[in-house]
């Protein structure tokens, strides 16, 4: 959940009438040292990441899940566009975005106020701009990565487990002009979270049944603050005004290692509200 406006979203809503008995809360950014960025914060980030890739003549890949964060980056980038921030330059959707993206767009009544206003009111879709362009064939694909102009591909999947997104970074990997740029949570064990963290300067990829050792050439960025998941301020700021009172108990699951422990433990000191760290497997009797 999310308890901040994002350009999706209102904050995750936490008036409950009558109150609330037992609240289940996520803990993905709910360590000791977890902090996420302010959406202005991350859009500031992509924008400038993409200048200085388009300056040295490179492209931008952004490995995205095809539901929430794509549609947060597809806005960002319109708003840049038509702006001025960024020089026009097509935006290519590969993967299941534009379904997903056709869906959003469908029932503006469940997004925030202001891009509700904008698709039914003012009858102005950013996500129908002609700056978006949907890849559709194999053909089309290689066409993008033999391309020398400035283009940004929006691909799935979002962890680099697999998808579209690999055809684009075998072609531009050991290209130091492109960059490669996060803006989703990358899981323990994938391919994303190996090359965010820098490690990698070689990666061992399957093309046509054989394995192919390809360098890392390419800039490796992130973007923070894109993630529909609060940081531990938020979470902490939704339980603490959570109305008409806090609940009488609350469930932890969600978290790397052993977040969900660290978390339950600092809502029981900070609220003195009986917290579980859920377990696989463990069942809990709510009456």
């Amino acid at each position: 959940m999310k308890f901040e406006r994002t350009w999706l979203f209102n904050p995750a809503n936490n008036r409950f009438p009558p109150r609330v008995e037992t609240f289940m809360t996520e803990s993905t950014y709910a360590g000791r040292d977890d902090y996420q960025h302010s959406r202005q914060e991350a859009s500031n980030t992509l924008i400038d990441i993409i200048n200085r890739t388009f300056d040295r003549g490179g492209s931008v890949l952004i490995p995205v899940f095809a539901v929430g964060r794509s549609q947060e980056v597809m806005l960002v980038l319109e708003d840049a566009m038509r702006n001025g921030k960024i020089k026009n330059a097509p935006v290519y959707l590969d993967g299941m975005i534009m379904e997903a993206t056709a869906i959003h767009a469908a029932y503006p009544e469940y997004l925030n106020k202001t891009l509700r206003e904008s698709i039914m009111v003012k009858k102005e879709n950013p996500f129908l701009s002609p700056i978006f362009k949907r890849v559709e064939t194999k053909e089309q694909r290689e066409d993008i990565c033999d391309s020398d102009e400035n283009q940004i591909v929006l691909a799935t999947s979002g962890m680099m487990n697999g998808g579209p997104v690999m055809e684009y970074f075998k072609a531009w990997v050991d290209d130091s002009r492109h960059t490669l740029v996060f803006v989703g949570y990358q899981a323990e064990g994938t391919l994303g979270r190996k090359i965010q963290r820098g490690g990698a300067t070689e990666v061992t990829l399957t093309e046509g049944g054989k394995q192919i050792k390809l360098p890392v050439r390419m800039a490796v960025e992130t973007a923070d603050g894109f993630s529909g998941h609060s940081d531990k301020r938020q979470l902490l700021a939704y339980i603490a005004t959570m109305q008409p009172k806090p609940p009488h108990r609350i469930l932890v699951n969600h978290g790397d290692g052993e977040k969900t422990v660290e978390f339950a433990k600092l809502i029981k000191s900070r609220f003195g509200i009986e917290a579980v760290a859920l377990r696989n497997l463990e069942t809990i009797r709510l009456y």
